[in-house]
């Protein structure tokens, strides 16, 4: 098979110190050492909509990051088929995207969203907390760890350019972000996606940067918002969130237009007649096919070709995205059942980090050891408050819905007690 030449050594350069080489290419290693990773397996045990083990059909992180990576292998492989620019010997290669794809999520806490505003509540005024910022963190430096300390994995240029959504730091926004960041201490990692090019003054105004990604971190993103903005529609159905009459009713506060009409109307119909999963299906399909290359021109076409290249989205494929974007916020993630889930996620995720700091970081007069050792020899070993802070809010993100809702009734509920829970 011809070497690829949509890549260059750049791509592949290693954060860290350098990997052995063996039988696969260096995004094939990427994406097993991602697959194979405690992290990675956590996911399917956390929150995607609903609550993770609340019935077995509903889709968890792990699922949909899977949905993803399936999703952006087909936009590969379709634009590949298409041609020009794209050859035999130049093509954007599936493996990395499949490698983004998996790890896009890792980072992100239990609960879902409603434990990511949690985390960030509590970090806010200590460098922040966001799920992409956390996937970084994690593949540059934490995804291993054991009893002796934690270590990245040192991924390529490529994948982590390709992860990266967001790039703007913490601190450079006028006010402190809800979202879409990267933590300041990670600057130097950006500094090196960028091999030390100084960016240009118009990427630092409003989210200019944030919008400057790799063709693969868009292809990422796109199969990120194909997957999420159909499948929350179906995970709704079947929970009976998303019924015609409910709809309905939404509709009727909204303004519908002949497009809008038509997907409700083809919902409707996949309802009815029980066709859903079929019909979001196709959908799936027309929405790899609305993808197409654009080239641009940048500080970074010359350093590699991954910057040479926009993806472009048919304008009526984004809209329907955006339409039921729109719909599943309104009626599932702002209903009821969900808030009691918001109201849940941060009773015991700010139970748990307030039991946490007064025994490592504020200490009272008597400590209560109550996590595991390699994890207290990490957050004891923090200089300033802010750095034991991340730890325990390492701690926190990296733990499953189970396991955060177990250690709660362990430290709170005088009913329930396990040795095993926290091992």
């Amino acid at each position: 098979m011809p070497q690829n030449r949509f890549y260059n050594a750049f791509d592949l350069q290693e954060w860290g110190t350098a990997r052995r080489t063996d039988y696969r290419s260096p995004f094939q290693i990427d994406r097993d050492r991602i697959i194979h990773a405690h992290a990675f397996r956590k996911l399917q045990s956390k929150t995607q909509v609903f609550l993770s083990g609340e019935y077995d059909f509903y889709r968890t992180r792990l699922t949909h990051s899977m949905e993803v990576a399936q999703i952006g292998r087909s936009i590969c492989h379709y634009l590949r088929s298409r041609g020009d620019p794209l050859t035999d010997d130049f093509y954007i290669d599936s493996d990395l995207v499949e490698a983004c794809s998996l790890a896009h999520d890792m980072g992100h806490p239990p609960f879902g969203h409603s434990g990511e505003r949690t985390l960030q509540e509590l970090m806010k005024r200590r460098g922040g907390f966001e799920g992409n910022a956390q996937t970084l963190h994690l593949l540059c430096e934490s995804i291993y760890q054991n009893e002796s300390g934690v270590k990245g994995m040192q991924p390529t240029r490529a994948l982590l350019d390709g992860v990266l959504k967001y790039k703007k730091l913490y601190t450079e926004f006028a006010t402190p972000p809800i979202n879409h960041f990267i933590y300041d201490g990670q600057a130097p990692v950006r500094d090196w996606v960028f091999g030390g090019t100084k960016l240009p003054g118009a990427l630092m105004r409003g989210d200019a940067l944030n919008d400057f990604k790799s063709v693969e971190c868009q292809i990422m993103d796109w199969s990120d918002d194909a997957a999420y903005s159909l499948n929350d529609i179906v995970d709704g159905v079947r929970a009976g969130f998303l019924t015609v009459e409910r709809v309905e009713r939404w509709a009727d506060g909204e303004t519908i237009g002949a497009a809008e009409q038509r997907h409700l109307d083809t919902l409707f119909d996949a309802i009815r007649r029980d066709r859903l999963e079929n019909t979001f299906s196709k959908k799936t399909g027309a929405f790899i096919q609305a993808c197409r290359l654009k080239p641009r021109d940048n500080f970074m076409a010359e350093k590699t070709n991954r910057y040479k290249f926009d993806l472009v989205i048919d304008p009526v494929a984004r809209s329907e995205a955006d339409f039921f974007k729109k719909m599943a916020n309104d009626i599932i993630f702002e209903s009821p059942q969900l808030e009691q889930l918001e109201y849940k996620a941060r009773t015991i995720i700010n139970a748990l980090y307030n039991a946490i700091w007064e025994n490592y970081a504020e200490r009272n007069e008597r400590v209560i050891r109550i996590l595991p050792n390699h994890v207290s020899r990490l957050i004891e070993a923090e200089k300033t408050q802010d750095g034991k802070a991340r730890r325990i809010c390492d701690f926190l993100s990296g733990q499953t819905d189970g396991m955060v809702v177990r250690t709660y009734r362990r430290l709170f509920d005088p009913e329930f007690g396990s040795f095993r829970d926290l091992s």
